[in-house]
């Protein structure tokens, strides 16, 4: 799993400030653009009505968590019903199965396996399925104890869009925003492991006691979200 430190962040900032001063026709391409991509909508649901469901939150979690290793904890769990939330970055899960797009050379964190796995036991694949990691269980918060499993599905919004994912992968116990190639690709954001990402503006939708079958369907957790979402709406 990716742990973006606050070193990496500095260094972001370090380099747009270098950006500034360099002369018009010298400016080097802005951090974590990707090509134009077609808006996804997985789903009945908009962004906009699941987002006016999650204005408020009430906090879950018995404290907050950082974002990247090394900021402030910021980022509390929310609950609503039949649902778990935060608002987040999205740093890049490329874990699990070793493919061109995450290996030990394309990724500095790279681990060939995920907290969850596959029907036939095999771990799951960042590259091809969208996936959410949530922190390990920690006196923070214990996302078991809360009706949340392995394969649970997860309503992602960003940038107005909706996709479906599972839970598919745990990550550090005090950091919280992470997903998988995948998911990162599909929503437009900019998937390389070590440098991609989105800062903010993620936000994670986790619906208690749900599970996709096999988990490693992205069809059925599109179906299975789709209709957890309407039963949200109502719900909330």
């Amino acid at each position: 799993m990716r742990r973006r430190t606050l070193a990496l962040a500095t260094a972001s900032g370090a380099a747009l400030l270098a950006a500034a001063a360099l002369p018009a026709t010298a400016q080097p391409a802005p951090h974590r653009a990707v090509a134009p991509h077609a808006a996804l909508q997985e789903g009945s649901v908009s962004a906009s009505q699941l987002l006016a469901k999650l204005k408020e939150c009430k906090q879950v979690s018995h404290g907050k968590y950082s974002t990247d290793e090394g900021t402030p904890a910021t980022v509390p769990v929310c609950g609503k019903n039949g649902a778990v939330f935060w608002k987040a970055d999205m740093d890049i899960d490329c874990d699990g199965q070793i493919t061109s797009q995450c290996n030990a050379d394309t990724d500095p964190w790279f681990q060939d396996d995920t907290r969850f796995h596959q029907s036939d036991d095999k771990p799951l694949s960042a590259a091809k399925l969208p996936y959410v990691v949530v922190p390990s269980t920690s006196a923070i918060w214990n996302y078991e104890s809360a009706g949340i499993k392995g394969g649970g599905v997860v309503a992602v919004i960003y940038d107005n869009q909706v996709e479906y994912a599972v839970v598919g992968d745990t990550g550090p116990d005090k950091i919280i925003g992470e997903a998988s190639y995948a998911a990162a690709k599909a929503l437009g954001i900019d998937p390389n492991p070590e440098t991609g990402g989105a800062d903010s503006g993620v936000t994670y939708v986790l619906f208690k006691n749900s599970q996709a079958s096999p988990i490693e369907s992205h069809a059925d957790a599109v179906s299975r979200g789709d209709a957890l979402a309407k039963k949200f709406l109502q719900a909330n």
